[in-house]
């Protein structure tokens, strides 16, 4: 099994809000990845003392823990414990019913030499590549399907889209969540590589249009994951001046790839 990582801040100068990682028990027998976009605060704030980095950490490594050592228990529990357990590192310093909570996207993957079994809540991507090349999205896409006139302003998102049925959730403070993350599994043997990205990665199909999902598993794969992030890189940076005139989302976002070969 070959493994790669990459995460890069979409702005050197802060921290970069995502999170990822990848567990292998010490008894050899299977694997984890964990992928985390920290959500960026409103510049007036999240009624938190902590900043997203430190939520990504800390539900980060909750997740890690979890997942590589109680096997017994399924991902949509992981998730659920390990929200539960960031929500009591601060719940009795900070406003955790605020909207903009620090909160996360997750992808959450587990292995065993039988089974993988996947998590993915919001707009984080879960590819997976068959014996026989072909490629497998498995995606959260209730934000992609939102009218985009309802995602006009952060006030109307918070006020009656975000953590909320009839638009998305994220991994913020509220364990039931993870009840509604897109879940599944399949045969171990039928899965001969997977790669998770965040959106800042994503970009490079979802907002470039540079190919399919094919194609850019097939970059990552030929090229290496740092291949991918320095293209998205490249058209951010020719889109600039588009999205300064149009007012669109900033240019650069933090962007991370887990590559697995098995």
């Amino acid at each position: 099994m070959r493994t790669e990582l990459v995460s890069e801040p979409g702005d050197p100068d802060h921290p970069n809000e995502d999170f990822a990682g990848v567990g292998l028990p010490a008894c050899g027998q299977g694997g984890c990845v964990i992928l985390l976009d920290g959500v960026t605060p409103p510049r007036d704030g999240t009624g938190c003392a902590h900043s997203v980095p430190w939520f990504t950490a800390r539900l980060g490594g909750a997740l890690t823990e979890l997942t590589v050592s109680d096997r017994h228990l399924t991902l949509p529990e992981i998730l659920a414990h390990a929200i539960d357990r960031t929500r009591s590192a601060h719940s009795q310093t900070c406003d955790l019913s605020h909207p903009r909570t620090p909160q996360a996207t997750v992808v959450l993957v587990r292995w065993s030499a039988d089974l993988l079994e996947y998590l993915v809540l919001s707009d984080s991507a879960l590819l997976l590549r068959s014996p026989d090349g072909a490629v497998t999205p498995v995606l959260d896409d209730r934000l992609a399907r939102l009218p985009r006139e309802a995602l006009a302003t952060d006030a109307l998102i918070d006020a009656n889209l975000r953590n909320k049925e009839v638009g998305f959730f994220t991994a913020a403070a509220d364990p039931s969540v993870a009840a509604r993350a897109v879940t599944g599994s399949v045969p171990r043997a039928e899965v001969r590589a997977l790669a998770a990205l965040t959106d800042g990665a994503t970009r490079w199909t979802e907002k470039f249009h540079e190919g399919d999902w094919t194609a850019l598993f097939d970059l990552i794969a030929e090229q290496g994951a740092d291949a991918l992030v320095a293209r998205v890189r490249e058209l951010e940076e020719k889109d600039r001046e588009e999205r300064t005139f149009l007012r669109r989302s900033k240019t650069h976002d933090d962007a991370s790839v887990v590559h697995v070969a098995f």
